[in-house]
């Protein structure tokens, strides 16, 4: 391994400005959460057929984030860096499919542009968790993932509450291809402001945080290798079969944690909308509301992110992160097996605080516990393998979730969120099983 100086230590300024990227890309994935299923609901999609139209999230991870944590690894430019290009162009694409998105007058447009989007997202958000690792020491990496979790919960948070504020605002709807009536005019706002965010923060921190150039050693590394279109396949294969054992512990937990994600983001807004609106059509106007408050509730659990991510830096200082995130995951598990049985919708909003908690130490707390086990060169590459533990549970979700939403669970989407708390205290239990290693920085 090529010697390296020791990394500058950053300034909480430096830190924040070398994450605000992070936000804009967030902000893009709240809409995901909370508008895209709802949206497919004002285009006639049917529930049980939720899990396979989110197919598009998973397969574009599994397939895009290695792929490119690959690429960046072996890519350097003396103006743009190694990791920034990537998340660059990911996000201009990301912007143009968000302006897009709420014109579509058909599911098969929407469901295309949410590959196209979710593609543009993953290409983005790869490299950021790679640029962390590249950029900060060991006593600050901590740090640096939980800003990233600070800003994943102002992102969705602004994304969530704005469903709701401009459904105060704008009234009226478009109509499908086919005479119905089809996405409300106020959903217009949210996909507007999220298209702007995704490309204006990236930018700012493109512009304001220079990268680590790599030395002539490591120079003569990159240039000594020859590279061809199956190369980052070659890598990933290599990568997966020297991969850490922590690493696999990793994916266990990931296995129940993300199918989890997944059954309460694709169903909370029909849970809601029958536990406090007791309506189960989803052309309703009781449902539009429900949808509303469903952005607030989850624009609340995105507050408490943002205000708890860093509070987890100290408990994980303090406790482990291995500790930290096992008791955050019990905290989920205990809220989602509470909130159906809530038929107040202002009450909605007390278990979404232990969940809320739980969401910055999943998109923070777990890359803490196993970074310090990932060789140096392949940061890239091994936080796109992470991101593939993230979306292999969510396309076996998308596989098979209708098929037991129908048969075992009654189509009662309030068990379906049930369900998923049932799988969180699950992944709680497995994380005791992981031991941090070390390697050198």
């Amino acid at each position: 391994m090529p010697n390296t100086p020791l990394k500058p230590t950053l300034s909480f300024w430096q830190i924040i400005n070398m994450n605000v990227g992070f936000f804009g890309i967030q902000y893009s994935f709240g809409l995901q959460q909370t508008a895209v299923n709802p949206l497919y609901s004002f285009l006639d999609a049917k529930p049980q057929d939720l899990p396979l139209l989110n197919l598009a999230g998973p397969m574009t991870g599994l397939l895009i984030q290695p792929i490119i944590g690959a690429l960046s690894d072996k890519t350097w430019h003396p103006r743009w860096g190694r990791r920034k290009p990537y998340f660059l162009i990911g996000a201009i694409f990301c912007s143009l499919c968000l302006f897009l998105f709420p014109f579509s007058s058909a599911l098969w447009m929407a469901v295309g542009l949410l590959w196209i989007l979710d593609a543009a997202n993953n290409t983005a958000m790869e490299p950021y968790r790679a640029f962390i690792a590249d950029k900060l020491p060991e006593q600050q990496r901590a740090t640096g993932f939980l800003t990233q979790s600070f800003f994943t919960g102002l992102g969705i948070t602004l994304a969530n509450l704005s469903l709701y504020f401009f459904q105060q605002w704008i009234t009226g709807t478009t109509y499908t291809s086919s005479g119905k009536a089809g996405i409300p005019y106020w959903v217009f706002g949210s996909f507007f402001v999220g298209a702007f965010c995704s490309v204006a923060s990236v930018g700012w921190s493109v512009y304001s945080t220079p990268e680590i150039p790599p030395t002539e050693e490591e120079l003569a590394d990159l240039r000594s290798h020859s590279r061809n279109i199956f190369s980052p396949f070659l890598e990933i294969f290599s990568a997966i079969a020297n991969m850490p054992g922590v690493l696999w512990r990793l994916a266990l937990v990931y296995l129940f944690q993300w199918y989890a994600m997944f059954c309460y983001w694709q169903f909370i807004s029909h849970s809601i909308a029958k536990s406090v609106w007791h309506t189960t059509s989803a052309n309703s106007a009781l449902y539009q509301q429900a949808v509303g408050w469903t952005g607030l509730v989850n624009g609340f659990y995105n507050i408490v992110t943002f205000l708890s991510a860093f509070g987890l830096v100290w408990l994980v200082k303090k406790f482990s992160a291995r500790n930290v995130h096992m008791i955050c995951l019990t905290l989920a598990a205990v809220s989602l097996l509470i909130v159906p049985q809530i038929e107040n919708k202002y009450f909605l909003f007390a278990p979404m605080i232990g969940f809320g908690i739980a969401w910055a130490s999943m998109m923070g707390v777990p890359y803490i516990m196993v970074v310090g086990s990932i060789p140096k060169e392949r940061y890239g590459v091994y936080m796109g393998i992470i991101n593939m533990m993230i979306v292999v549970p969510m396309i076996l979700q998308t596989l098979s979730f209708g098929y037991i939403y129908q048969e075992f669970l009654g189509s009662d989407p309030g068990v379906a969120v049930s369900f998923a708390g049932v799988l969180l205290l699950l992944a709680a239990m497995l994380t005791a099983g992981i031991k941090s290693e070390k390697t050198s920085d």
